[in-house]
């Protein structure tokens, strides 16, 4: 008997979210030539609809919340009104699922789904960026960690948003079936077994404040200066004011100190660099004030999760002449075009 796999959906459920478990456990039946997996959306009521946002439709399935019962692994994919307490129902079948034993993986903003049936509480756990503050003050017992693509307890499994979703499936196959099916299946639905770095590298930085009586004056003038050594002395000196001043404004205003505020500066413009410019390193790191490749890529590592090098591969800007990497073809190393290296490695905070 194949491993089964209960995809929750629920009113008001993404689109794409709810086909990604279909699509990679169904790929990796295909890849290994055996049926490993059996797929199963259940809904309450047997029937849901579908995110307006995202295409408007209703799904009907032979499947209900008694499907849980059965099901080996429950994936929890995100739904439009995840601010909202689940119903009782929902809760009590994913209870009941965790107590028999089952696997249960929460999809981006499904975390909030999950979440609420208190099994996330002592845990580390991670959610889309945008949501992670909200799922940290909701649910105060959850170490949310906003930077990785997912994290892996064992039985306990939650994911950054969407596209994290297909990294969460993949780990569950090379999991379940070991690393060269799990190779295979990356390879037929054109995805690294595991991506490097984290969500970090995605998330948007906000702008300077704009308010009459905000630093951003003094932000310009540092983003001017991010190739130049600047000191706490000389950044106060320019804005007028103390540098104990200084620090409380800028704690107040960004809740970071204008040190750390000028890190991220300068991280960002060397993600801008990386993105839009073929600079080699030593020069990048001359530009944006970090002075010599070594110390570029500890901060930019630690700011982002991944490399420099490995950042300007998946997010070099193309011009319209340039064409794509080719496809490799199966007689490519795999460990090469799959990325395979240790799961707990490249920003996915996989645990136990």
């Amino acid at each position: 008997m194949g491993i089964r796999v209960a995809v929750l959906a629920l009113d008001g459920v993404v689109p794409f979210e709810l086909s990604t478990p279909g699509q990679v456990f169904g790929t990796a039946n295909q890849a290994a030539g055996a049926p490993h997996y059996e797929l199963r959306v259940c809904a309450p009521g047997r029937s849901a609809a579908t995110s307006p946002e995202h295409g408007a439709f209703r799904i009907t399935t032979p499947y209900g919340l008694e499907g849980l019962a059965e099901a080996d692994t429950v994936v929890i994919p995100a739904h439009a009104g995840f601010l909202a307490p689940p119903p009782p129902a929902v809760i009590e079948a994913l209870r009941q699922a965790a107590a028999r034993g089952a696997r249960l993986a929460a999809v981006c903003v499904g975390a909030f789904t999950l979440a609420a049936t208190g099994l996330l509480d002592g845990y580390r756990a991670t959610t889309h960026w945008q949501y992670a503050d909200e799922l940290a003050r909701r649910h105060p017992r959850i170490s949310v960690d906003p930077a990785v693509l997912f994290v892996d307890h064992g039985r306990l499994l939650t994911s950054a948003g969407v596209a994290a979703g297909l990294d969460l499936c993949l780990h569950l196959v090379r999991h379940d079936l070991g690393a060269a099916p799990a190779a295979a299946t990356a390879r037929r639905i054109v995805m690294p077994l595991q991506r490097d770095g984290g969500q970090a590298q995605y998330i948007e930085r906000p702008a300077a404040p704009t308010d009459p009586g905000a630093l951003q004056p003094v932000m310009q003038w540092m983003e001017g200066r991010l190739d130049r050594p600047l000191t706490l002395a000389e950044i106060a000196d320019h804005a007028k004011i103390s540098v104990r001043t200084l620090n409380r404004r800028f704690r107040a205003q960004t809740g970071a100190t204008p040190l750390q505020w000028l890190l991220s500066a300068r991280v960002d413009r060397a993600r801008l660099l990386l993105e839009t410019t073929d600079m080699p390193i030593t020069l990048l790191a001359d530009r944006t004030g970090f002075g010599s490749p070594a110390t570029l890529r500890h901060h930019f590592t630690r700011h982002t999760g991944t490399s420099p090098h490995a950042y300007r591969a998946t997010f070099r800007q193309r011009t319209p002449g340039e064409t794509g990497q080719r496809l490799r073809t199966p007689s490519d190393s795999a460990a090469d075009h799959v990325g395979l290296h240790p799961v707990a490695t490249g920003g996915t905070g996989t645990e136990g």
